[in-house]
C-alpha cells in the first residue's frame, strides 16, 4: 500500500511539472552561462530576448531574404542567416534562450544609441562602440572587427587614386551616425565637407547617379553594395584601422546588468570558434582587399 502510494505521489509530482512549464510557455534551454540563467536577466519582457536592428536589414550581416508576410526588408532577421543574425542565436543560445524566445523589433540606426529608455534588451546593427556613443548606452565587447573601406564607379577619376593623399579633392557620401562619417573627416580629409544621408539607401542612389564620387562604408557592407546595389562599382580600398581597431559591439540601455552575461556568451564563443567559423561563412570575402596608404 505504502509503495503504491508512493507511486502516485511521484506521478502527481511529475504531472504538476509539466503543467507548470506549459503555463509557462515553451520550455528554455539550460544556460550554459552560469549566473545567467534567463530568469535572472535584466529583459524587457520576462521570458524573451528582444533585440533590436534596423529595417531593411542588410547582407552580409543579415540574409535569408524576407519570407512572405514578413515586415522585414531585404532579409528578415529570424532567418539566423548573416553574420549579425546568426551571432544573436548563437548568444541567446548561450544564454539559455530557445529561437523562438528571440524578438526582434525595428529600431533606425541613429536611436540605438541615442539618449532615453530603449525597447530593446540590446541592439544589434553594426553599431561601433565609440566613446561619444559610451557615455549614452552601453556596448558589449566586440563582435566583430571592423574596417572601412571606399566604394567608386569603374572608370570615374577617382577610381586611378590609390593613396589616401590623392582622395582629397572628390566628393564623398555617408549615412548619418556612423563611423565612416568619422573615416572621411579624420582619413581622408576632403577639401569639401561629404554628404550626410538619414539612410545609406539614400547614399546609394547619390553614388549611383555621380552626385559624389565615394562612398564610405564598412568593409562587409562594402561588398554587398559593389555585388548589388551599384552596378559597375568596386571597392577601391579599405583604410587602415590604426593602433586600435575599430569594433561593432551591441548596445544596451546604460547601466543594464544583462551586459556582463552577453560578453560572457561571446567570449565562449570566440573560445570555441564560433565566430571564426561566422565570419568564414559570411565575411569570407573581406580577405584580399588592399589597403590604402
Amino acid at each position: 500500500m505504502r509503495k503504491a502510494l508512493t507511486a502516485v505521489s511521484v506521478l502527481a509530482v511529475l504531472v504538476a511539472l509539466v503543467l507548470a512549464a506549459t503555463a509557462a510557455g515553451a520550455p528554455r534551454s539550460a544556460a550554459a552561462i552560469p549566473g545567467c540563467a534567463p530568469g535572472s536577466l535584466n529583459l524587457i519582457k520576462s521570458g524573451q530576448l528582444t533585440v533590436g536592428t534596423d529595417n531593411p536589414a542588410y547582407p552580409p550581416w543579415y540574409q535569408g531574404g524576407t519570407p512572405k508576410g514578413s515586415k522585414w526588408k531585404i532579409s528578415d532577421p529570424n532567418t539566423g542567416k548573416g553574420y549579425e543574425s546568426a551571432t544573436v542565436y548563437a548568444v541567446a543560445k548561450a544564454l539559455g534562450f530557445s529561437k523562438s524566445q528571440v524578438v526582434w523589433t525595428y529600431v533606425p540606426f541613429g536611436k540605438a544609441f541615442a539618449p532615453g529608455k530603449k525597447s530593446f534588451d540590446f541592439d544589434a546593427n553594426q553599431i561601433s562602440a565609440l566613446p561619444a556613443r559610451a557615455k549614452v548606452v552601453d556596448f558589449s565587447d566586440s563582435y566583430y572587427d571592423v574596417a572601412q573601406a571606399l566604394v567608386v564607379k569603374k572608370g570615374t577619376a577617382i577610381a586611378k587614386v590609390h593613396t589616401i593623399a590623392g582622395l582629397a579633392g572628390f566628393k564623398f557620401g555617408v549615412q548619418r551616425g556612423t563611423s565612416s562619417y568619422n573615416t572621411i573627416i579624420t582619413v581622408i580629409k576632403p577639401s569639401s565637407k561629404p554628404s550626410v544621408f538619414p539612410t545609406n539607401d539614400f547614399a546609394v542612389t547619390a553614388l549611383k547617379n555621380k552626385q559624389i564620387d565615394g562612398l564610405v562604408v564598412d568593409l562587409p557592407t562594402a561588398f554587398y553594395v559593389t555585388a548589388a546595389q551599384v552596378p559597375n562599382s568596386i571597392i577601391l580600398g579599405q583604410f587602415p584601422s590604426g593602433a586600435k581597431h575599430e569594433h561593432f559591439g551591441f548596445a544596451f540601455q546604460k547601466g543594464n546588468s544583462l551586459q556582463s552575461c552577453v560578453n560572457k556568451a561571446l567570449a565562449s564563443l570566440r573560445a570555441n570558434g564560433t565566430l571564426k567559423q561566422f565570419d568564414k561563412t559570411w565575411l569570407s570575402k573581406v580577405v584580399g582587399v588592399p589597403v590604402l596608404k
